[in-house]
């Protein structure tokens, strides 16, 4: 049985979330605090396994105190955001601070939606409850671009191609901020919300030498860019003459997903020879038939090691259809990709 805790300042929506989640069989609510306060007390008596969290709160906001969880008692907390362009700079903020993830607060009609929400809600409650936390580090947030600078020679024709989820946006900042501004192309799908693409690649560009966009289409792969597909679209790359563009699809969800990692590898395969792709942290299996393909094909294949991984599922997959040609720690995984990508 999972123990949540529930965080919110709205005696409704703590009644809702406790009334859906006590549907799943499998998850119990320990308590429902109204303010951070209550809830620390209630963490030490009711030593729940995650956490829900919302991030506007009276006496102390959600991200306050996610920063003192992580760092005093790290463990799996699940985000309650409202999904606009206002919210997502702080739950992409939590997320760095140490959330696993997090999941969009209804405006209205409470209960009809997360009746709706349910299943989504008990995914993520689970998948938590297996996550992998770390202390939170004040360090580790964003910072300056960090001085780097290469002289190492890329093959002309090299695409490097990164799928994820639960835990991607920060596994993609450690690789994408470790990469040169003459860094090969980069073509990235993240399971995440179309408001949140945007706000993450914008936030990626602050931090990174090379340049981080949402993909539009025709956009064209070049030297040190980066093309995060957008949250509500399936990206894929296609040959227009001698060029490589971006092409943005509104078709059906793959793997329950839009954007879908495997339809990312997928669009790759007719030039899988010049292709470096890496599998990283998240639930599921998307995108490991499609790195299955690649490798097939020719590509340089990777994926992110368990220990390293918020959650060791679409990696996990990769590795079982032995997929990944090197299974390779998060810290090490642009060094793997640009020696692949070297002469």
């Amino acid at each position: 049985m999972i123990k949540v805790l529930i965080v919110d300042d709205s005696p409704l929506l703590r009644a809702v979330l406790k009334a859906v989640l006590e549907q799943a069989g499998d998850i119990e609510v320990v308590g429902a605090a109204k303010d951070p306060y209550e809830a620390r007390d209630m963490i030490k008596a009711l030593q729940p396994d995650v956490l829900t969290l919302d991030i506007e709160m009276p006496k102390m906001n959600g991200l306050s105190f996610l920063k003192n969880l992580m760092r005093l008692r790290p463990m799996p907390v699940v985000m309650l955001s409202t999904l606009t362009q206002k919210g997502s700079p702080e739950t992409l903020e939590a997320l760095e601070v140490g959330a696993v993830d997090f999941i969009a607060k209804p405006m209205s009609n409470v209960a009809e939606q997360l009746e709706a929400y349910a299943d989504v809600l008990y995914q993520k409650i689970r998948t938590a409850s297996r996550a992998r936390v770390r202390p939170f580090k004040a360090d580790k947030q964003l910072g300056a671009k960090p001085a780097i600078a290469s002289d190492a020679k890329y093959q002309a024709r090299s695409v490097m191609a990164i799928g994820a989820s639960t835990g991607g946006t920060e596994a993609l900042r450690e690789v994408l901020t470790k990469l040169p501004i003459n860094s090969p192309p980069v073509v990235v799908t993240q399971h995440i919300p179309p408001v949140f693409s945007s706000s993450f690649a914008m936030r990626m560009d602050k931090c990174c030498e090379v340049s981080v966009k949402e993909a539009e289409e025709g956009d064209e792969l070049g030297v040190g860019k980066v093309f995060i597909a957008p949250g509500d679209k399936h990206l894929l790359i296609v040959q227009k003459g001698t060029k490589l563009v971006c092409q943005l699809s509104d078709g059906e969800k793959v793997n329950r997903h839009k954007p879908a990692v495997d339809v990312l590898f997928d669009s790759l395969v007719p030039i899988a020879k010049n292709v470096h792709a890496a599998l990283l942290t998240g639930m599921g299996s998307d995108g490991a038939q499609g790195l299955l393909r690649l490798k097939d094909a020719g590509a340089s294949t990777f994926a992110q090691d368990e220990a390293s991984c918020v959650v060791w599922g679409m990696p996990r997959a990769a590795v079982e259809l032995d997929a990944a040609s090197k299974v390779v720690s998060l810290d090490a995984m642009a060094k793997a990709l640009l020696h692949s990508a070297s002469r």
